[in-house]
């Protein structure tokens, strides 16, 4: 008992104030993420960008992460490099891809066009492109190395509630930025001339820089618990990682499950955080920066409940059925979003299936990350969470293009409306909604297939995650 006590993963203290501070980081980044969401209307009227160079805007965050591997690279540099050189190259990343942007925006000419593969983009989207997708591959590195460190400190105590509290903390960087976007944009003003998006991007950077540093103090708690653990190499066990073990995560039929899952759900969750202010401006004929207010309810909801579900998941269990829960509901509040007539599309139901998507984000994803550790080993677990971050991104690079272009194609001449400011153009969301709520339908039934997996394999993912133990 005396040898356990010696290590700071037994202080309830040190691991949640450790908690504290690598979430603190991940809310700066889910601010950044969004940055650009509630103030779409000011790409399209200063910086010429259309609803496809937005959507393609919103899928660069995940392109060198898909096309290029990234992900899986960083999976393998967590599992041999360790957590801490992760962190620190993770954050420097971040802030790197954010300097690229908030460039773009203030030093590059709106009128200049640039032609990429026989397409003519504006150049200030071409370099955001750029610096969106240095940033993405830094902030999916820092997910996946967060995950394996909440992993570290929390397994067989409170794993699910430090994951639940961890992503409501990130989630609460959506709801700020929902609310501090428009306002640091200038977006109360009637006179485009006057809106400064770049100071966004700009405020954006100097958080993740803060992030960063966040992360550097961890650093010291980590050193500090690896040795007092005796752990080698940066946190890393005897039995370590080879690049073989890729074939074990990929043959893996628990992880091809919920990989499947997570894809379908979260492609209709963060594409949709994108567009919905502009989507229920249109249809509660609101201005943007109320409807961003309202959205900001989506992140809040799912900020509270989702420790509430850790909580019940540590205790009781029932992962893989609150999944299949959560799918529902999803699917529910997109069908509201796409078939309820506008006459009908109260601010009443319009809040009410926020509220629905809400607790979906919070019953899948806190349910879902958990489970990781029960289907793959720890030597490879830094690479599983590569390999299905890796996976999601092609769903969210892909998906904010598909959107744009739907829009588009079902929006003839609203586009040229909006920039002519016709008082009452806006777009109609309904097809982009449909697929939505398609993906919702999918993903129901992959719950259904990860609950068939984990009853033949045995993974145990409805089973509680707090292990007791003799002697406490």
């Amino acid at each position: 008992m005396n040898e356990i006590k010696a290590t700071l993963r037994e202080s309830k203290t040190a691991r949640w104030f450790a908690l504290g501070l690598i979430s603190l980081t991940m809310f700066f980044a889910y601010f950044f993420v969004d940055v650009a969401s509630p103030i779409k209307n000011m790409f399209e009227v200063n910086y010429h960008w259309s609803s496809e160079v937005f959507g393609m805007y919103g899928g660069m965050e995940f392109f060198f992460n898909v096309f290029f591997g990234f992900l899986i690279i960083s999976g393998i540099i967590l599992d041999k490099m360790g957590i801490r050189f992760t962190l620190i190259t993770a954050g420097i990343t971040m802030v790197a891809g954010a300097f690229l942007k908030f460039y773009a925006l203030k030093y590059i000419d709106p009128e200049s066009m640039t032609s990429v593969f026989g397409y003519n983009l504006p150049t200030t989207a071409v370099l955001a492109f750029t610096g969106f997708a240095v940033f993405g591959v830094g902030v999916e590195m820092a997910g996946i190395t967060v995950s394996k460190t909440i992993v570290k400190w929390f397994r067989g105590r409170e794993l699910a509630l430090a994951m639940g509290l961890e992503m409501a903390i990130a989630r609460l960087g959506v709801f700020a930025v929902m609310w501090l976007s428009p306002r640091f944009a200038n977006a109360d003003s009637k006179n485009p001339t006057e809106w400064t998006p770049e100071n966004v991007f700009l405020w954006g950077m100097v958080f993740l820089m803060i992030g960063l540093l966040t992360f550097f103090i961890y650093t010291f708690m980590d050193r500090k618990y690896d040795k007092q653990a005796g752990l080698k190499n940066d946190g890393s066990s005897e039995d370590e990682f080879k690049i073989s073990d890729l074939g074990k995560i990929f043959t893996n039929p628990g992880f091809l499950a919920i990989a499947g899952l997570c894809v379908l759900f979260y492609s209709a969750i963060f594409p949709f955080q994108r567009f919905a202010t502009e989507m229920l401006a249109g249809k509660l004929n609101i201005d943007e920066q109320s409807a961003a207010e309202y959205v900001s309810m989506f992140p809040i909801g799912a900020m509270i409940l989702t420790p509430m579900i850790g909580i019940f998941l540590d205790r009781k269990g029932l992962g893989a059925t609150l999944m299949l829960f959560g799918s529902i509901l999803l699917t529910i509040s997109h069908l509201i979003f796409a078939l309820v007539p506008a006459e009908s599309f109260t601010t009443i139901v319009a809040v009410g299936t926020i509220i629905i998507l809400g607790i979906s984000f919070s019953l899948v994803p806190a349910s879902m990350w958990p489970s990781m550790p029960k289907i793959v080993e720890d030597r490879y677990l830094g690479s599983a969470y590569g390999a299905i971050f890796w996976i999601q991104n092609m769903g969210l690079f892909g998906v904010p293009i598909l959107i744009g272009w739907a829009l588009s194609a079902s929006n003839p001449g609203v586009a040229e409306q909006i920039k002519a400011g016709v008082v009452g153009a806006h777009y109609n969301y309904t097809v982009p909604e449909l697929i939505f709520a398609a993906f919702g339908v999918t993903a129901i039934i992959l719950s259904l297939v990860l609950r068939y997996v984990d009853k033949k394999h045995g993974y145990g993912l409805d089973i509680p995650n707090i292990k007791k133990k003799s002697g406490e």
